[in-house]
């Protein structure tokens, strides 16, 4: 079932973003060398209930994971692409950090992620690893508003990326969310223009290119959720949730001005 939310859901849709937005800034502040994933997990604790918000994934149990997953946010770091399970790991300058982070505020969610090198100097492959989940975002974003549909959003997302020369895997992607953070539509990272469902005014989707620097194969850890590069390769990660409005597409996770 595809959700489509009222006007007044959408305003606190637009809360939760901004909640969600200023958390991943306010935690790539703080994520330094030295700094343990597990500590990054209970900051993301702390400003979830201090905003009286609920965490999605705490109690998060699909099929493909090994849950319930437990902990407040993904920190998935360098070869790690998706669903990263925090655990007592000490960064180091040069990793390569993705914070994926979905919550619930007054009964509407909002879920996005950042990519990003810590100590701030990312050599030139991680630099366009980056940039590439991040124009990807960018043209999905752009090929979405009322009226269009889906596979116009995928396929933006899709030719972005292998024109920067990466394959696309397409197990995990985008989707729905609402009342819940997983819903219908899923929002693959590649696609056919003119295809699949037409988007209307009040979905909220979140976007999520995400690539790995010389492969499309995904391994599971051992622990049954972070799933890696099959060659050990850098990966990178970027989403938004975005709504579908009467004149357009707005992007609901965007860090307020104080944030950057």
């Amino acid at each position: 079932m595809i959700e489509i939310l009222s006007p007044a859901e959408v305003e606190r849709g637009r809360r939760t973003g901004a909640l969600v937005a200023d958390i991943l800034q306010d935690l790539r502040g703080r994520a330094v060398a030295g700094t343990d994933l597990l500590e990054i997990d209970r900051w993301a604790r702390e400003m979830i209930l201090d905003a009286g918000a609920v965490s999605c994934y705490v109690d998060y149990a699909p099929s493909f994971g090994r849950g319930p997953f437990g902990h407040y946010i993904c920190t998935s770091v360098n070869d790690a692409v998706l669903h990263g399970l925090p655990h007592a790991r000490r960064l180091l300058d040069g990793d390569l950090l993705s914070l994926d982070l979905a919550v619930s505020l007054n009964g509407v969610v909002a879920d996005s992620a950042i990519s990003f090198v810590v100590g701030g100097s990312p050599s030139p492959q991680d630099a366009a690893l980056i940039d590439a989940t991040e124009r990807a975002l960018t043209a999905g974003i752009a090929a979405a508003g009322p009226g269009a549909y889906l596979g116009d959003v995928s396929h933006a997302i899709g030719t972005t990326l292998t024109a920067a020369g990466y394959r696309v895997n397409t197990q995990f992607g985008g989707h729905g969310v609402g009342s819940t953070m997983h819903q219908d539509p899923h929002v693959a990272n590649s696609g056919r223009p003119g295809r699949g469902y037409r988007l209307r005014p009040g979905l909220l989707l979140a976007l999520e290119p995400w690539v790995m620097a010389d492969t499309d194969r995904l391994v599971t850890d051992d622990d049954g959720w972070t799933l890696r590069s099959a060659t050990g390769g850098r990966t990178a990660h970027s989403e938004h949730t975005v709504a579908i409005t009467e004149d357009g597409v707005e992007i609901l996770t965007r860090p307020s001005p104080r944030r950057g």
